[in-house]
């Protein structure tokens, strides 16, 4: 395994076969660092919601769907979105990837906007289609206006040596083309319906 650098980087997006790292829009070529690819922040948001539930029930039957916990809202490039603290927003980033079939992700939050207290860890598989999902948290003490277009978070590419089936198992993935944020599908574990026999 092996950490993506800048002209391995530009090689792959050139690429015309299935060892193509695919990104649109690229804006400018000063997205791609010497080890990483800035990615912009999308105008679509899901923003978490208090509600009078004691918790999302993910096990007990029946349930309240878990998008109820949350609100679509949109805004366009260049407009503000304001992170409260300790509030998680999904958002997606501008640009639309599609990973190689040998190359994964690490996904993480700039360092500019990790000293405001906002974080998100996200690992992109390989084979990978869609905007890439930003799990946003304002860890800080202060809301923080996002702008969306903006370079909010960074990739770092690892090639893992041999090429993933991670499209061929598609409808095990929840989250495979993706271009608006989706929330959690935790409930559709098959594992929680295991346990719940188990009780």
């Amino acid at each position: 395994m092996s950490l993506l650098q800048a002209p391995e980087i530009h090689r792959r997006i050139g690429l015309t076969d299935s060892a193509r790292l695919y990104i649109d829009p690229l804006l400018e070529p000063s997205q791609v660092g010497e080890v990483s690819i800035d990615l912009r922040l999308g105008p679509d948001f899901l923003v978490s919601l208090l509600t009078r539930k004691a918790a999302v029930e993910l096990a007990t039957l029946p349930r309240r769907g878990v998008s109820s916990y949350f609100r679509m809202t949109r805004r366009e490039v260049g407009d503000k979105f304001v992170l409260y603290s300790g509030q998680i927003v999904l958002a997606t980033s501008l640009e639309y990837v599609g990973m190689p079939n040998d190359v994964y992700a690490d996904i993480i939050s700039r360092s500019s906007y990790s000293r405001l207290g906002i974080h998100l860890n996200t690992m992109i598989q390989p084979g990978f289609r869609g905007c890439i999902p930003l799990e946003l948290v304002n860890h800080g003490n202060n809301p923080v206006e996002l702008v969306v277009g903006s370079r909010l978070v960074q990739a770092r590419l690892f090639s893992v040596g041999t090429a993933s089936g991670y499209q061929s198992g598609s409808s095990n993935r929840k989250y495979l083309g993706n271009v608006r944020p989706i929330v959690s599908r935790a409930q559709d574990d098959k594992d929680l319906a295991i346990l719940s026999k188990m009780r």
